[in-house]
């Protein structure tokens, strides 16, 4: 994929804009006015939606791309027995997999874990995007091959991590995605999750959870307190945490991103 010449970054006010997803393609394309305006126009209708609401659930019929233009949604899967596994966090920028205009019907449920701003983007118009405009078409693309590579990175973390590297790994994961996209100030990102939500994701009980992250904050590293993650040595936690951010793809976003 084309990268743009020079870095154009932007970033996001506290409402949300410039939109997430044109920050987030920008960082890895070169977009033009009109690719840029395209964009926008797609996703000009967007809803504010609370807090732990199902966007769609399981077995719900496909058809429209998802995007999360504010706030943190995620993916996630109920098991017989009443408990959840999530699998993806979605950030601003991000949208359901591109396979949900394809299939028919969803296989996990997609929700929101603050108030977000959310834009649909109906299949048909998804189409057109891509048969015309084949910037967005790659872009779509490398977004759903960065979303399969990030499910491998978490289940490897699953798989072979103790619990204080699975919580590092995954702070630095989210550390990094925030500041492709410009959430990052001061070394802060807000990330408002409660350790019961990352028990879900990373295999874990919400009071572990909290053990391991104050280990991680007497350790000097990073501290997640207040819906705001604060990233004290990311080099260090990325040590701890055997995080290598080259499965995110966003060398031309991150090559900065133990200076921020």
């Amino acid at each position: 994929m084309n990268r743009p010449s020079g870095r154009t970054r932007f970033r996001l006010d506290e409402v949300g804009s410039p939109n997430a997803l044109i920050v987030k393609i920008a960082n890895v394309a070169a977009l033009s006015p009109v690719e840029i305006d395209l964009l926008e126009h797609a996703c000009d209708h967007p809803r504010e939606v609370p807090a732990h609401q199902d966007l769609l659930r399981e077995g719900d019929e496909t058809g429209s791309l998802i995007v999360i233009l504010r706030g943190l949604a995620c993916r996630y899967k109920m098991l017989p027995e009443g408990t959840r596994q999530i699998t993806e966090f979605l950030m601003p920028g991000d949208c359901c997999h591109m396979h949900i205009i394809v299939l028919d019907a969803m296989d996990d449920t997609m929700a929101t874990l603050t108030p977000c701003r959310v834009a649909t983007i109906p299949r048909a118009r998804v189409e057109e995007l891509v048969a015309t405009r084949p910037v967005l078409a790659r872009s779509l693309s490398w977004a759903q091959l960065v979303n399969q590579d990030i499910l491998k990175a978490w289940m490897v973390n699953l798989g072979r991590r103790n619990s204080v590297q699975r919580v590092a790994h995954l702070m630095c994961e989210l550390y990094v995605r925030g500041n492709a996209v410009g959430l990052v100030a001061d070394k802060r990102l807000p990330l408002d999750v409660s350790h019961a939500e990352l028990g879900d994701a990373l295999g874990l009980t919400a009071v572990h959870v909290c053990r391991v992250l104050r280990k991680l904050r007497l350790a000097g590293l990073m501290q997640l307190r207040a819906g705001t993650l604060t990233m004290h040595d990311l080099p260090a936690l990325a040590d701890v945490a055997g995080f290598d951010g080259s499965y995110l793809h966003l060398a031309a976003a991150t090559e900065d991103q133990h200076s921020v």
